[in-house]
């Protein structure tokens, strides 16, 4: 029986490192060497492993659902599409010791792989975002939460398979600190002092914008997000994961005000840097199962 990668449906951890790769102009012979020992040291678990669409179609393998993250653009609204061919996602408790496993990693992947980019993150106050907002607080637990994340009826190869939109967003925290309290709490929707859902929220209000019961089909998605700064900038990974990405999409047409014209008010104090979907194969008999892939 597959399952999803154990990493996707565990309790948080309180740090993780997010490596995206792009792909080298290596063999074909090569890069499925590479791969297998990528796989080989891929637990699912202290180290989760996403196939982006450019490598799927470089081995010729055809992964129902998965495609390249569109960009969206509204009313003073960009969140570009920056897809890469790989993402692992390393999970620990320790920063240190996921750097010198990250270094391995990078020195294993070498030459088929390029690292695109790199992004520490962390858990913030028990699982709040760097505004002091709860983060995933509608978040599916235990069985409706495998249902949400896990492919099921779509052959042995896509069984227990999820699909992961992961953007990194950027707040200007100068610009959220001048609004007032009120103000903050209508921007998310919510109370910062109890988490507790505010009735009379504007249709703006980021809890209105993404309520995941609300669309047809309902849009759950099972949150991962992190916090993470550089310097003086800061902001969430936002990472999400679904049997499909329609979810995803749904909830950033509504967000970006394409389905009714109205924005989300996060866009008022943090803008998207980047956005990408991955295809995270599910688990067989404690491996990686990467039968659809030719691996």
């Amino acid at each position: 029986m597959s399952t999803a990668q154990p990493g996707i449906l565990a309790e948080p951890v309180p740090a993780g490192r997010y490596l995206s790769f792009t792909l080298t102009s290596i063999g074909d012979t090569e890069l499925k060497q590479t791969l297998a020992r990528l796989a080989e040291a891929a637990d699912g678990d202290h180290l989760v492993l996403g196939i982006g669409r450019s490598l799927a179609q470089r081995l010729n393998a055809e992964v129902p659902g998965l495609r390249t993250m569109p960009s969206y653009v509204g009313r003073g609204i960009d969140t570009p599409s920056t897809p890469a061919a790989l993402l692992l996602w390393l999970r620990g408790t320790d920063l240190g010791e996921i750097t010198g496993r990250a270094r391995k990693l990078e020195a294993l992947l070498k030459p088929a792989f390029r690292v695109m980019h790199r992004l520490d993150g962390f858990r913030h106050d028990g699982g709040r975002d760097l505004t002091g907002y709860e983060d995933g607080t509608e978040n599916p637990h235990d069985n409706h939460a495998t249902g949400v994340v896990c492919v099921t009826g779509q052959g042995a190869a896509m069984e227990g398979s999820t699909f992961l939109a992961i953007q990194q967003w950027e707040h200007d925290f100068e610009c959220f600190e001048a609004f007032d309290a009120d103000t903050r709490d209508n921007i998310i929707g919510r109370r910062q002092s109890d988490n507790e859902e505010l009735e009379d929220a504007p249709e703006s209000a980021h809890v209105k914008r993404t309520a995941q019961e609300s669309f047809e089909p309902e849009a759950f998605m099972l949150r991962r997000s992190l916090p993470w700064i550089e310097g003086n900038r800061g902001g969430l990974m936002f990472s999400s994961f679904c049997n499909t990405l329609n979810a995803f999409e749904a909830q950033m047409d509504r967000m970006t005000g394409a389905e009714d014209g109205i924005a989300d008010g996060l866009f008022q104090f943090s803008r998207v840097l980047t956005g990408a979907y991955f295809w995270c194969p599910g688990m067989r008999g404690g491996k990686l199962n990467l039968d659809l892939l030719g691996l």
